[in-house]
């Protein structure tokens, strides 16, 4: 494979930059909305039930159309389908800071949710197509990690430091230039490729039913938590989504020009490398919303302490996203840095299930930060190159949306099923006569282990399931000619 030259070689790192800046908007939006919900609450006057629609409104319509707008990037151009996303992104954002009512902002917060999931579903599919050799993709690729897991700490921080020193409102607006300056940018960096058309038309059938399956199914996750897994509200829903999902890949099977062709389905690293995905995602998701949780409420951390608290997390990661995943995958091979990473994540995990009431930051918590940060950060390069390997260009950016689909998805589900399990545990040891940090202690820990248990489980699944060959990164193994058409292949 050809050597870029140097202006093309620049550009496309640039070009990089970009879509990392527009990823990490949306990380810091999902974090950020978390510190001012107190803020937007005595404003807008929610009650403590509305009050979580604030967040399900932005997860419900992010997680539903990210499938659909991945494969709209390949049908009509990822440039394209970016730019559009990050505007209406920007767009509802300052609506959001506007909002002048309960109605008036939720609504925002669903359009918001569409316009991220318009950007995020091709980012990915963008940085595997510009960065088709092994060494420049993992660089490319570590720098996506690092804006999409240490984003979230950041969040905590600019969300404690805006609402405090101006109001909620400025955590929306603050989008407003990044997402003006993603648009700018974007336009004169990010390669103009055409996409594979719609001169067969599109399956608009397929395209709804996938997007009502999806969306029904983060409905009825996020309703658990407070309707309870066996109500009727969350089965009924929970049922529905299955049977559109049903209909929908039958459909798929029958038409000609399907939005979503199954063979993509047959490619196993894709399939196999998103499963993985959710049981690491399930671990890493309870950490930072209960681990929060456990700091303010148990250790009594404002908000910026919280963020500060997950330094080591962030800067753990930032430092092996620096080129030290890359390298390591490079030596070693990507199954045995992504067992390695999630073995020590499974260690943090278990290390903060010792902490208690008095517990001080360091060492234990600094550690179980550190060894979460230094887990992840190893654990989710190596995926994304596993899962992107064999999928053909013209399918990137639907190998996209599965991959995004499979990570919100399964956090969306393993934040309510262990935010459910914590807060019914605590509540039966405080009717049992303990006390109150003594049993929000032990739900937090209960949730803990059973996270560190899923991404055990993940682990034996990569050991099982996935299989890579070894490629140094200066030769150009199969994963780097994976983004040329061909008849298999795997975003």
């Amino acid at each position: 494979m050809s050597t870029p030259s140097p202006a093309i070689d620049r550009r496309r790192w640039l070009a990089l930059a970009v879509v990392c800046l527009a990823q990490l908007m949306i990380v810091l939006d999902i974090t950020i909305v978390n510190v001012a919900l107190p803020s937007i609450q005595r404003q807008l006057h929610f009650t403590q039930g509305n009050l979580t629609w604030v967040v399900n409104a932005f997860l419900v319509t992010y997680g539903s159309f990210l499938l659909l707008a991945g494969r709209l990037g390949d049908l009509l151009g990822r440039k394209r389908v970016f730019l559009a996303g990050v505007l209406l992104f920007t767009a509802a954002s300052a609506l959001c800071g506007a909002a002048p009512s309960q109605g008036f902002l939720i609504v925002a917060r669903l359009i918001q949710g569409v316009g991220a999931a318009l950007q995020a579903s091709v980012i990915l599919a963008i940085i595997v197509t510009e960065f088709p050799q092994a060494a420049d993709r993992a660089r490319a690729m570590s720098a996506y990690v690092f804006v999409s897991v240490a984003g979230g700490s950041l969040g905590l921080l600019a969300g404690g430091a805006l609402t405090e020193a101006l109001s909620w409102h400025w955590i929306f607006f603050v989008n407003v230039p990044i997402g003006i300056t993603s648009v700018t940018l974007g336009k004169a960096l990010i390669p103009a490729q055409e996409g594979i058309g719609i001169k067969q038309g599109v399956d608009w059938l397929g395209s709804a039913l996938v997007t009502l399956s999806l969306m029904t199914a983060v409905y009825a996750i996020v309703q658990a938590t407070s309707h309870g897994w066996v109500s009727s509200q969350v089965l009924g829903y929970g049922v529905l989504a299955v049977a559109l999902m049903g209909a929908f890949l039958t459909l798929e099977a029958r038409i000609d020009n399907p939005i979503m062709p199954l063979r993509i389905l047959r490619l196993r690293g894709l399939i196999a490398a998103s499963a993985v995905r959710g049981f690491l995602v399930t671990g890493m998701y309870s950490t930072f919303f209960l681990g929060t949780l456990y700091l303010e409420h148990v250790l009594h951390y404002g908000a910026l302490q919280t963020g500060l608290a997950f330094l080591p997390w962030t800067i753990t990661v930032a430092i092996v996203s620096l080129g030290v995943t890359a390298r390591l995958v490079g030596r070693f091979g990507p199954m045995r840095v992504l067992t390695l990473g999630m073995g020590t994540a499974i260690a943090g995990l278990l290390l903060l299930c010792t902490t208690g009431p008095h517990t001080s930051f360091f060492p234990t918590i600094f550690l179980a930060y550190f060894a979460l940060g230094l887990g992840i950060g190893n654990a989710f390069m190596p995926l994304l190159t596993i899962a992107m390997a064999d999928v053909p260009a013209a399918d990137a950016g639907l190998g996209s949306g599965i991959t995004n689909v499979s990570q919100q998805v399964s956090g969306a589900l393993g934040l309510a099923v262990l935010g459910t399990i914590a807060t019914n545990h605590s509540k039966a040891l405080e009717a049992s006569g303990h006390s109150l940090a003594t049993s929000l202690i032990g739900g937090y820990h209960l949730a803990f282990a059973i996270g560190a248990t899923s991404i055990a489980v993940g682990m034996l699944t990569a050991l099982a399931v996935l299989r890579t060959r070894r490629a140094p990164v200066t030769s150009q193994p199969a994963a780097d000619s994976a983004l040329t058409p061909r008849a298999t292949a795997r975003v």
